[in-house]
């Protein structure tokens, strides 16, 4: 595993993102995990996780791209975060966009936030992790209706390999067979168990048998191959 997933994986947990216990999920699912993006609200946080984003969609696309979109309202941060550390970390300068959720009428008018997109444009769109799909749904028509802009790929902080609402497939893959772009995490939580399983992080261990067991029987009822 890449050392930045692994950093990324104690990230998370630092960060009091990535717990785990007994939640009860938006969609009724008992989940012995639960992620919650929402508590990156510090400085050096939003640093860091700029930077796991940006080494991420480096590794995944490259530098052929010339735009990240964040999707609102969560996917504004990210967005912003990220070309920070892009151009920090590669010397390549990437322009952020997001879109309104009302269209503005006046001033800086239209429905989107940050840079324009054009013809030509090469998107990536960032997202701090997708259970359904439906940001998707909302978020291509806009990009589409922009002009002729090509979607690259899509980046999320965490694969959580659930079945999604076809029921046969992860939600990331039923966006890439649908749109027929790539789909891709940080990490996934195959490789959060992997790493945390029986090792030591914060001082303890976070993964012990117990919860490994609970994650497995999970995943026997929610999981995709």
């Amino acid at each position: 595993m890449e050392q930045y997933k692994q950093e990324f994986i104690e990230f998370m947990v630092e960060s009091d993102v990535l717990k785990f216990g007994d939640f009860t999920l938006k969609s009724g699912r008992k989940s012995p995990f639960f992620m919650n993006a929402g508590a990156y609200v510090t400085g050096s946080q939003l640093m860091r996780l700029g930077e796991y984003y940006a080494k991420a969609i480096h590794d995944r696309y490259g530098e052929e791209f010339d735009v990240l979109f964040g999707p609102a309202y969560k996917g504004i941060p990210l967005s912003v975060a990220a070309c920070i550390a892009f151009s920090k970390l590669y010397g390549k300068e990437i322009r952020y966009s997001s879109n309104r959720k009302e269209i503005k009428d006046h001033g800086d008018t239209g429905i989107l936030l940050g840079s324009k997109l054009k013809d030509g444009d090469r998107v990536v769109v960032i997202e701090d992790v997708t259970t359904s799909g439906k940001s998707i749904e909302e978020t291509f028509p806009i990009l589409q209706a922009q002009g002729d802009i090509k979607v690259v790929g899509l980046m999320v902080s965490l694969n959580r390999m659930e079945v999604g609402r076809n029921g046969t497939m992860s939600a990331l893959d039923e966006i890439r067979e649908t749109y027929g772009f790539e789909t891709n995490a940080i990490v996934t939580m195959a490789e959060v168990v992997e790493y945390l399983y029986g090792r030591p992080c914060q001082g303890k261990i976070i993964i012990d048998d117990t919860l490994k067991a609970a994650i497995d029987e999970y995943y026997k009822e929610y999981g995709v191959n």
